[in-house]
């Protein structure tokens, strides 16, 4: 099996590299080599691969960038999304794409499930929600996943933010009434590496069928509580140094930010269990082995 990878040095895309491996041969891609601001690039890049499977880790992730350069997120977030969408068709390759609670608004106290109403608060909601559209008017063989507050050892996250600031400040103030379910890069990746398996499975037996699903650790925190126990970790570990003695808890409009967050994040994954019968790590368990890989580095 060849699996065409972008977004490769991303924070998904790098665990990706290691968890896909024993599927096959992993073609990856970083910015400079698959850019999807160019999606007029792409199509020829899919062709001269000739994959089985299209993982696509890249996006505009920078949520609060968006608000003022919506052209280049859309055309990264949907346009370059529909232009691989239509290449792996072409090749007849299993498209796999991820998408982000933010196209809902957040206005639910219960968890979302695929079929409710989207809403997003934000452009770069906005601009994943069309990337999901995208690739179903595409109508080959994709899987969307869509995940929520992802983070890891590498690249821009929560997580790396936290634990600069821990070590630099003896006070910090976090936001405690937005509700998620933090998701490791590193468990995305394993779950994803079992779902193409799968997936080709069904699809060489003419079983497969398209679909939408979430896909996000077990459980359910806020910044201010995931805050709390990624100092707790650290401190723990005695391998870094915090200075940070007290966790303030604020509100949203006590901090605010370009974009509108969804206050309420969380995602039912009842669907992506049932199709797929694998277990989902509480994002406690998430945080412990993501500390212990950044410690290690």
């Amino acid at each position: 099996m060849r699996i065409m990878l972008t977004g490769r040095n991303g924070q998904v895309g790098w665990e990706l590299r290691r968890a896909l491996a024993p599927l096959g041969e992993v073609v990856a891609f970083d910015r400079n080599e698959a850019d999807l601001a160019k999606p007029e690039t792409l199509a020829q890049l899919v062709a001269s691969v000739r994959p089985h499977v299209i993982v696509n880790a890249a996006a505009y992730t920078s949520v609060d960038n968006a608000q003022t350069d919506a052209a280049l997120a859309h055309r990264v977030n949907a346009e370059a999304v529909g232009v691989l969408a239509e290449a792996a068709r072409e090749q007849n390759a299993l498209m796999i794409h991820y998408s982000t609670d933010y196209v809902f608004d957040g206005s639910s106290s219960t968890p979302y499930v695929e079929t409710d109403p989207v809403a997003p608060l934000n452009v770069y909601g906005a601009s994943k929600l069309a990337g999901e559209r995208a690739i179903e008017n595409a109508a080959g063989d994709w899987l969307t996943l869509r995940t929520t507050w992802v983070y890891g050892p590498r690249g821009r996250n929560f997580l790396r933010t936290m634990l600069r600031v821990a070590g630099e400040r003896e006070s910090l103030r976090v936001v405690a009434d937005q509700h998620g379910a933090p998701t490791s890069a590193r468990m995305i990746a394993d779950l994803t590496a079992h779902v193409v398996a799968q997936a080709q499975r069904e699809r060489n037996a003419g079983e497969f069928e398209s679909g939408l699903f979430h896909m996000t650790a077990a459980g359910q925190t806020t910044w201010h509580e995931f805050a709390r126990a990624i100092i707790e970790g650290a401190r723990a570990s005695g391998k870094m140094a915090i200075k940070a003695t007290s966790i303030e808890p604020i509100s949203s409009d006590e901090y605010p930010t370009p974009a509108r967050r969804p206050l309420y994040s969380i995602l039912d994954n009842d669907r992506f269990d049932r199709r797929f019968g694998l277990g989902r790590l509480d994002w406690r368990e998430g945080l412990a082995l993501a500390l212990g890989d950044l410690l290690e580095q």
